[in-house]
C-alpha cells in the first residue's frame, strides 16, 4: 500500500501542503475553524500519521526542550517542571530534565549536551554567574528563558518572585504580632549572589529598617544546610534571642522545623516561624506553618509560553524580566512575643 503524504492530505482537504503543515505544528494564527475541522476529518478519514522525524529534519527541530534545574529538591523547581512540561506537552513538545545539583560545571555540560541533542530550546534555573555560556546562546538568537534567578550582563526572558516584596511581607506579618528581634536564615549567598539568596537577605534590611527595627547582624545568617542546625544552637542560646524566625526557603524551614522537634521547641510558643515558599509539608506540620507563597504553577506556564514564542517567532522576542507577586498563606505559627514563656 502507498504510503500516505502531506500531499494527499492536502489534495483530499483542498488546501495547499503549508496549510496542512502550520496545522501539525498547531499554528492556527491565520487559519479559519472551518479549514482546521476539514484538516482534522481528512487526517482522521485517511488514518494519515505525519512522519516526526522527516518533519523535525526538515523544520531543523526536534520538538524537545530541555530544562536544567540549578536543584531539583526545591519545591518550586518540582512545580515549575511540571507546569512546563503540561504546557509543553500540549504542543506535542518533550521535555529533557537535567539537575545540575549548583554546580556551575555541570550545568555547562548539560548546556553543551543539550545543544548537541539539537533541542528547540533551553530554560535554565542558573547556578550562578556563567555570562560568557549564555552570552553565547544569546548572540545566536538560540531560544532561552531563564527562570528563579538572574545572570548579571545577560538580557534574556527570565521569570521570578518579587523576592525583597516577600520578605517585606514576612517581615510585615511578623510586627503586626509585635515582634521586633526577628532574625531570617538562609543558605549560602553563594560566591556570585544567587538572586534569591541576595535579594530576600535585602529584602529583610530593607523591611527591619521600614519598620523602625534595628538590624543585628547575629540575626542575619546565611550557612550551609548541614550547618543549620548549629546556627539554630547558636541563635537560640544568645542573652537575647530572637523571637521570630524567617526562613528564606523550603529546604531551610525544613531543617528548622526538624530541630525544633529534636529540641521540643513550641512553635509559636516560643519561637514564630515563617517559611518562604509554599512547601506541602509547612501545612500538614503541627502546627501548620504560615508561608509565604511564590505562583511556581504560574511561573512555569509562563516560562513555557514565552519559549514557544521565542521557537516560532525570535524576531518578536523582546528581552523582559517577569516579577510575580508573593501571597501570604496563613497557618498557626505566628503569636505574639509576650505569649512566650
Amino acid at each position: 500500500m502507498k504510503k500516505l503524504t502531506i500531499e494527499d492530505v492536502a489534495q483530499k482537504a483542498g488546501v495547499s501542503k503549508s496549510t496542512v503543515s502550520q496545522f501539525l505544528n498547531k499554528r492556527f494564527k491565520y487559519m479559519s475553524e472551518a479549514t482546521k475541522n476539514r484538516i482534522a476529518d481528512v487526517i482522521e478519514e485517511l488514518n494519515y500519521q505525519p512522519n516526526g522525524l522527516a518533519r523535525s529534519l526538515k523544520q531543523n527541530r526536534t520538538h524537545m526542550v530541555g530544562i536544567i534545574v540549578a536543584n531539583i529538591d526545591y519545591s518550586l523547581s518540582i512545580q515549575c517542571i511540571r507546569a512546563i512540561e503540561n504546557e509543553l506537552s500540549l504542543r506535542g513538545i518533550q521535555v529533557i530534565i537535567c539537575n545540575a545539583d549548583e554546580n556551575a560545571d555541570k550545568e555547562n555540560t548539560y548546556v553543551e549536551t543539550l545543544i548537541a541533542r539539537q533541542v528547540d530550546g533551553l530554560i535554565i534555573f542558573p547556578t550562578g554567574d556563567q555570562s560568557s555560556a549564555y552570552s553565547k546562546l544569546i548572540d545566536a538568537e538560540y531560544p532561552l528563558v531563564f527562570m528563579d534567578r538572574l545572570v548579571e550582563g545577560v538580557t534574556t526572558q527570565s521569570l521570578l518572585l518579587d523576592n525583597e516584596m516577600a520578605v517585606k511581607t514576612a517581615v510585615k506579618e511578623l510586627t503586626r504580632h509585635g515582634h521586633e528581634a526577628i532574625a531570617i536564615l538562609s543558605l549560602p549567598l553563594g560566591e556570585h549572589a544567587i538572586t534569591p539568596r541576595k535579594e530576600r537577605m535585602s529584602g529583610y534590611k530593607k523591611a527591619m529598617e521600614e519598620a523602625g527595627l534595628p538590624l543585628n547582624d547575629r540575626y542575619m545568617r546565611s550557612v550551609p544546610r548541614e550547618e543549620i542546625s548549629a546556627a539554630l544552637d547558636d541563635l537560640l542560646r544568645h542573652p537575647q534571642p530572637p523571637t521570630a524566625l524567617l526562613a528564606a526557603n523550603d529546604l531551610v524551614l525544613g531543617e528548622i522545623l526538624k530541630y525544633a522537634n529534636r529540641h521540643s521547641i513550641a512553635i509559636p510558643s516560643r519561637l514564630s516561624v515563617i517559611g518562604i515558599d509554599d512547601a506541602e509539608f509547612a501545612r500538614i506540620y503541627n502546627p501548620a506553618i504560615t508561608t509565604i507563597r511564590q505562583p511556581a504553577y504560574e511561573m512555569g506556564m509562563q516560562a513555557a509560553k514565552l519559549m514557544l514564542s521565542l521557537i516560532e517567532d525570535q524576531d518578536a522576542a523582546v528581552p523582559i524580566t517577569y516579577r510575580f507577586p508573593p501571597a501570604l498563606q496563613l497557618g498557626q505559627s505566628v503569636q505574639p512575643p509576650s505569649a512566650a514563656e
